[in-house]
């Protein structure tokens, strides 16, 4: 650092001296150190990469709260035969299984779709710029885990629901 500093102002005294500029007069010329425009990019591109990070958060917020639409209005549809499984002898427990097993795979086949989505955008981007593509296994299950452990988020709430039926109400259900 302190000898990119000195040099800089090396260049500085020697074009001032060879463009003849007098001690109180302005430069007609710039030093630009590629420092700088180092740092500036890299702020650029933590900028673009929170700005990235908050737009994938807020869709896996709008996917997970349609996920639990979905599974509200299956618990729904089918309080009758969850009310049945209840009535010959199925426990809470394996009644929020189930639906916790749904919201998962749901989720999880919608994590794949972008998935495949994704990368047959990357390659496409990639081939049309000639530019290297690395993709990461770990990145891709990672990805995949991650779309599950939504699934079982916001299928919480309706698997629950599905749970705690009482099965002689739910079986009166029309």
């Amino acid at each position: 650092g302190e000898s990119m500093a000195q040099a800089e102002d090396d260049m500085r005294q020697l074009l001032r001296q060879r463009h003849r500029l007098q001690p109180g007069q302005e430069d007609d010329f710039q030093i630009r150190n590629l420092t700088e425009i180092a740092n500036t990019a890299a702020g650029a591109a933590t900028t673009l990469s929170l700005l990235l990070a908050a737009v994938a958060a807020i869709s896996l917020a709008v996917g997970g709260i349609g996920i639990m639409n979905i599974m509200l209005v299956s618990v729904t549809e089918r309080t009758r035969e969850i009310g049945l499984r209840l009535a010959v002898g199925a426990r809470r427990r394996d009644v929020m299984r189930q639906f916790l097993i749904e919201a998962t795979s749901l989720a999880a086949i919608g994590g794949v779709i972008g998935i495949v989505a994704g990368l047959g955008a990357a390659f496409a981007v990639s081939a049309r710029f000639g530019w290297p593509l690395l993709v990461e296994p770990q990145s891709i299950l990672g990805a995949v885990l991650f779309s599950g452990l939504v699934g079982v988020f916001f299928g919480w709430y309706p698997a629950k629901r599905a749970s705690r039926l009482d099965p002689i109400t739910a079986l009166r259900t029309v």
